[in-house]
């Protein structure tokens, strides 16, 4: 295992907070980057204009990022709702101020 590894789970938002996308990375500042500019046109992400990263959790190992990502995504929207505005009430796009690459 891989002690310095971050495994991440996260919410992005499209800005009229019609869509919610949950996702799984290794390194979130990549990943939040390639939805932001849209890396892939064709993805759900860039095609929904989901692009503020609300809510973000980090855990040591893939296997519970992985059990927590399936989790979140077979809860229903308002369970999403209600884990966002638990840390993030305003919705905030968290990565306003990273150097995103």
């Amino acid at each position: 295992m891989d002690l310095d590894k971050v495994y991440y789970v996260y919410l992005m938002a499209n800005k009229r907070r019609t869509v919610i996308y949950t996702g799984k990375s290794t390194d979130l500042l990549k990943r939040v980057t390639e939805h932001k500019k849209k890396v892939s046109p064709k993805s759900f992400t860039a095609r929904y204009n989901v692009d503020k990263l609300v809510y973000f959790e980090g855990f040591e190992t893939n296997e519970e990022a992985r059990l927590r990502e399936q989790q979140i995504k077979s809860g229903s929207r308002q369970k999403k709702i209600e884990l966002i505005e638990k840390t993030n009430p305003e919705w905030l796009d968290l990565s306003i101020g990273w150097d995103l690459l």
